[in-house]
């Protein structure tokens, strides 16, 4: 069975500590009719991208530079408002942002290796050409030369 430790891991050798999650709860403009206007559903976690201690260096800056444009000072925050129950919330929350790490670390493809057309792909290619240019020629009005 899944325990709680396998829902904050980002990468094999990496778990994001539960004591460095920051956790939110506000009222939410979802559905649960009356009940939304009385209880705190809105689930918000942070984690501090650049300011923690436990995340290797390497996945920070990766993450740092992937995450840019979602970051406020360093701080990497994900709200979830969708379902009923701020359990249900919670747990949406921390799977999203769970999820957003895992694809601003993942490392950078292998680079592609350029290689040359083969002899049979060039000669496809300049006889496709060589039919275009003589449909071209065919749609020509006569010449008065002919």
């Amino acid at each position: 069975m899944a325990g709680p430790d396998d829902a904050r891991t980002v990468r094999a050798g990496y778990t994001i500590p539960a004591g460095e999650l920051t956790w939110r709860f506000s009222r939410s403009s979802g559905p649960g009719g009356q009940s939304v206007n009385t209880t705190d559903s809105r689930a918000s976690v942070s984690y501090d991208v650049a300011g923690s201690p436990t995340l290797p260096e390497q996945m920070r800056r990766r993450a740092l530079q992937r995450l840019a444009h979602r970051l406020v000072d360093g701080v990497l925050t994900v709200h979830s408002e969708r379902e009923r129950s701020q359990h249900q919330n919670r747990a949406a929350a921390q799977r999203r942002l769970v999820q957003l790490l895992r694809e601003a670390t993942r490392p950078a493809p292998a680079p592609r290796r350029p290689t040359k057309p083969t002899a049979a792909a060039r000669e496809r290619r300049l006889s496709s050409k060589q039919r275009r240019a003589q449909v071209k020629r065919q749609r020509r009005p006569p010449s008065a030369d002919d």
